[in-house]
């Protein structure tokens, strides 16, 4: 009888605690889609990438275009000029090789410029869901966007819009 009585009342505080945490959801990529600074920060990226990489590949081409006449012109050349046509063709590959790095690298100037233009937009949008978090007493505030994890949660919890209105972007 002890037994069924303290497993009952520890059901009943359990639930008790557990009823007590208040959460609520976000969707970043609503969030972000009615962000207008946003939108034109991404679309810079893409114009800056567009870009970079027709150099690129520009590059890449000239390499590919000098070996074709390499090869073409092989059997005429000097053994000196054969090596110094494959040095000409090692360094231009080269020279694309380091230039795709220079731009598209882990640290490179894509990186570097969406840092410089995203991380503004990602603070604010954070200073927002805090704010918000800490007026309404949540103690989490998940991302449903970047879960996985989450197969179904009631739109009562989505709190995305007042997260836009923070921002200034009221729907």
């Amino acid at each position: 009888m002890k037994k069924i009585f303290l497993s009952l009342a520890l059901a009943v505080i359990c639930t008790l605690a557990a009823s007590a945490q208040k959460f609520a959801l976000i969707d970043m990529e609503y969030i972000l889609k009615n962000v207008p600074s946003y939108e034109m920060a991404n679309e810079q990226l893409n114009q800056l990438s567009q870009r970079w990489q027709k150099e690129v590949e520009a590059i890449a081409k000239e390499s590919d275009q000098m070996y074709k006449q390499y090869l073409s012109d092989k059997v005429f050349l000097t053994e000196d000029q054969v090596k110094k046509r494959e040095a000409e063709i090692v360094k231009k590959e080269q020279e694309a090789t380091e230039l795709r790095y220079k731009y598209f690298g882990p640290e490179g100037e894509l990186y570097k410029k969406r840092q410089t233009l995203m991380k503004p937009i990602q603070d604010d949008i954070y200073n927002a869901v805090k704010k918000l978090s800490e007026e309404r007493g949540y103690q989490a505030i998940f991302d449903r966007a970047s879960s996985a994890n989450i197969i179904y949660a009631s739109p009562r919890i989505d709190v995305s819009n007042e997260v836009l209105a923070k921002l200034g972007y009221a729907n």
